[in-house]
């Protein structure tokens, strides 16, 4: 398999780099508006108009604003594509949603094998445990932009599906001066220090309490995460997918 990888520089280009080497998955080429020329073992441009290359997959882990270019030549070449980026608009996801029906693209908020698991377990405790309070905690390096996490929102959306549309967000309880009602789901966001990512949710009962919780240790898994959605994707008909699909396939 032959890969474009978006964000080649950054931290997780250089750890799905690293972990593509590992597995023998080849790099056609990679995009990163910070390539000032120097080698890095396999071509690199500055913006997805100048790929040449021809290959199986795009892998991307840039910024949002690379994504027009980005789509144009996955749809003009019929590349699937695995969109880790977080942060995209309304108009932003219509336009995934768009390409999605003439390529197939995986698009998750994290491509950790085990946070979605994670969100499985919510979607069932969410299901299950009646009349529970759920809270959504996340922490991050000081370095993350945005905030929620996508990921977070991700764990929301899990529970709200299974609660029903009278279920809201509120982040964060600043300046709040009645109790909490039954439809809320709080989310609230730490920073600070070089944290990879933590995901709590709690689930907060009469005379009980139960909380998942997923630590990232290393980004190294969130590489392994997007190989291994790249290598599920490539033989994929034209539609938008998930890692939840991925998950569910290895269920069975």
């Amino acid at each position: 398999m032959q890969m474009i990888i978006g964000g080649a520089l950054g931290r997780m280009g250089r750890e799905l780099t690293l972990a593509a080497e590992a597995a023998g998955v080849g790099i056609a080429c990679g995009v990163d508006v910070a390539y000032t020329g120097q080698p890095v073992g396999y071509p690199v441009v500055t913006g997805f108009e100048q790929v040449k290359e021809t290959a199986d997959v795009i892998v991307d882990f840039s910024r949002p604003e690379a994504l027009p270019e980005l789509l144009k030549l996955a749809v003009d070449n019929k590349i699937p594509v695995v969109l880790c980026a977080t942060g995209y608009t309304d108009e932003e996801i219509a336009m995934i949603g768009e390409a999605a029906k003439h390529i197939p693209v995986l698009r998750s908020a994290n491509m950790s094998l085990g946070v979605n698991v994670l969100c499985e377990l919510v979607r069932m405790a969410a299901r299950t445990l009646e009349g529970f309070d759920i809270e959504i905690v996340e922490k991050h390096h000081r370095m993350k932009v945005d905030s929620p996490s996508g990921t977070a929102l991700m764990l929301y959306d899990a529970a709200q599906k299974e609660k029903g549309p009278e279920t809201e967000p509120l982040y964060g309880r600043y300046g709040r001066t009645q109790k909490r009602t039954d439809g809320e789901i709080g989310i609230h966001a730490v920073r600070g220090g070089t944290v990879t990512g933590e995901h709590e949710v709690g689930f907060y009962g009469n005379g009980e309490q139960v909380v998942l919780t997923h630590r990232a240790e290393n980004r190294a898994l969130f590489a392994q995460g997007a190989l291994k959605a790249a290598r599920w994707l490539a033989d994929k008909p034209a539609g938008l997918y998930s890692m939840r699909d991925v998950v569910l396939a290895m269920l069975g």
